[in-house]
């Protein structure tokens, strides 16, 4: 099992910034890839970004491709997601999950951190 806690969510204005971090706890070893997803009210959820664990390789959603960027800290089990020039359109629960293999599904998921930017 992999335990996920997301943090970081708030009230951002628009033109803003946030930094979401998400620590990964118990079995991490097993850990391929992780990812971030989010929510929006009356929508499906969608994916944002994700990046592999060993190589650092990256995917973004393209509408958040360079304003978006994921990273980790291996040595902390941390993922972070830095979120810049914030629209109204983030608005969502953004989550965290991680996937133990190459092309599998996410295995596990965190409980969400809100992100809110008023228009």
């Amino acid at each position: 099992q992999v335990q996920l806690v997301e943090s970081g969510g708030g009230l951002v204005q628009a033109g803003g910034s946030l930094r979401l971090s998400c620590a990964a706890s118990g079995r991490t070893f097993s850990t391929y890839a992780m990812g971030w997803f989010r929510q929006a009210p009356g929508k499906e959820r969608e994916f944002v970004a994700d990046i592999t664990w060993s190589g650092g390789s990256t995917s973004y959603a393209d509408s958040v491709k360079g304003r978006f960027a994921i990273s980790r800290d291996s040595a902390k089990n941390t993922v972070y997601l830095q979120m810049n020039s914030l629209k109204p359109e983030d608005t969502a629960l953004y989550y965290c999950a991680a996937r133990t293999t190459r092309l599998g599904p996410y295995d596990y998921w965190g409980q969400g951190t809100q992100v809110t930017v008023p228009s």
